[in-house]
């Protein structure tokens, strides 16, 4: 089957990253809690009922004294530069907010995206922060999406007592899947295929037989489930540092971990990932941090 390492889920506002908390704790989501951490409960079947509230909240304008598409309420930036838009390798760097500045949280980390380079995705920016020519994001065409993105949960192969992560956590199984199928009512969505009747055809297996989604990072990318925008879209760990991706973004395990630990879904973490001269360009419009 397809994976993001072949090819390759939300959306945030202020006001969105609020409601969105709200939900989960109606279980919108599905996520239980177990010793005062999150886990998905595969057994019941995603909720659709708050879905169009969700979405015109997600494609709100920004919040009074908002700069850029990051939240006000974020108070994690996961920043992902690359050398060009062709480029398949570039350095990641955390950054916690500190009053209304960015503060490195530990040094730059090599990481790779798709063999295509990077494409304008589907986030929290708004479409014309990107200038004519620049490419755009589709399914299977093995970019990784620029933009600003929420980040939303953590996966992995191991037992909840095993993931070491400040966000709600879902265990692969045989059974959880990302559907990337443009034509399914579930497209983009992580699930349980036994919670409900499959109307795919093409889908990322979430427990592989490789370790390169043993720890990963939802990316939400295309919340609005646009077919043909681009699906299920991860941090995940990666074949090595001459390797590439299908749309995902990879980084060694050790680094990865780090990052899973460090996250923590209270402070509304977003990944901003940008060629360089894209980063400079919009770098004080988005309230970003500089970098080297």
């Amino acid at each position: 089957m397809p994976s993001c390492v072949q090819r390759k889920i939300f959306l945030h506002s202020n006001a969105a990253s609020r409601e969105i908390s709200r939900l989960r704790r109606v279980r919108l989501f599905n996520f239980a809690h177990d010793d005062g951490r999150h886990v998905r409960d595969a057994s019941t079947p995603t909720s659709l009922k708050l879905l169009p509230l969700v979405l015109a909240l997600l494609t709100a304008a920004p919040a009074v004294g908002q700069r850029g598409p990051i939240p006000a309420a974020s108070r994690q930036l996961v920043l992902v530069v690359t050398d060009g838009w062709a480029a398949t390798a570039g350095t990641l760097t955390r950054f916690v907010r500190r009053g209304d500045a960015w503060v490195p949280e530990g040094g730059p980390v090599p990481v790779v995206v798709g063999r295509g380079g990077l494409g304008w995705g589907r986030g929290l920016h708004v479409a014309n922060a990107a200038r004519r020519g620049e490419p755009t994001k589709r399914e299977g065409d093995g970019r990784a999406p620029a933009g600003a993105f929420a980040l939303t949960e953590a996966f992995g192969y191991g037992p909840l007592d095993s993931a070491r992560t400040g966000l709600p956590y879902v265990r692969a199984t045989p059974d959880i899947e990302c559907v990337d199928d443009g034509a399914s009512r579930h497209y983009n969505r992580v699930l349980d295929r036994a919670s409900v009747t499959p109307d795919w055809t093409s889908h990322e297996e979430m427990r592989r037989a490789d370790s390169l989604y043993r720890r990963g990072v939802v990316v939400a990318h295309n919340a609005a489930r646009v077919p043909g925008g681009g699906s299920c879209i991860f941090l995940h760990v990666w074949s090595g540092p001459g390797s590439t991706t299908s749309g995902c973004t990879a980084f060694g395990e050790a680094a990865l971990a780090s990052t899973m630990a460090w996250l923590d879904a209270d402070a509304r973490p977003v990944l901003v990932q940008l060629p360089a001269a894209v980063y400079r360009r919009l770098r004080a419009a988005w309230a970003l941090p500089a970098v080297r």
